[in-house]
């Protein structure tokens, strides 16, 4: 056998070269955390408390899809068992897909 040492390796989250990804991060990273609770609080402004009670269980399902997907499609498959918060999520989405 080969005494090879396998290394791991840990790429840090990465920086947006621009003011306007890091906007658009700050953002999304917002929308990512409260999302949910700003649109439950619209529906029950508009309608009744008990609508936006199941607007808010079921924005935490949909608002949780979309965070696992932005997370799946950009961070490196070695760290997503790292936990990473909705800001960084969103810096590897932006820094992947939209700005280079």
């Amino acid at each position: 056998m080969n005494n090879e040492h396998l290394t791991f390796h840990i790429d840090p989250t990465p920086t947006l070269p621009t003011r306007q990804c890091r906007f658009f991060a700050r953002m999304l990273g917002y929308a990512l955390s409260y999302g949910n609770y700003i649109i439950a609080g619209i529906v029950w402004w508009q309608s009744d408390w008990f609508i936006a009670l199941g607007t808010l269980l079921l924005g935490f399902i949909v608002f949780g899809i979309i965070r696992s997907k932005l997370r799946n499609d950009s961070i490196p498959p070695a760290q997503r068992e790292t936990p990473y918060n909705d800001y960084a999520i969103a810096t590897w989405y932006l820094s992947r897909n939209h700005c280079f």
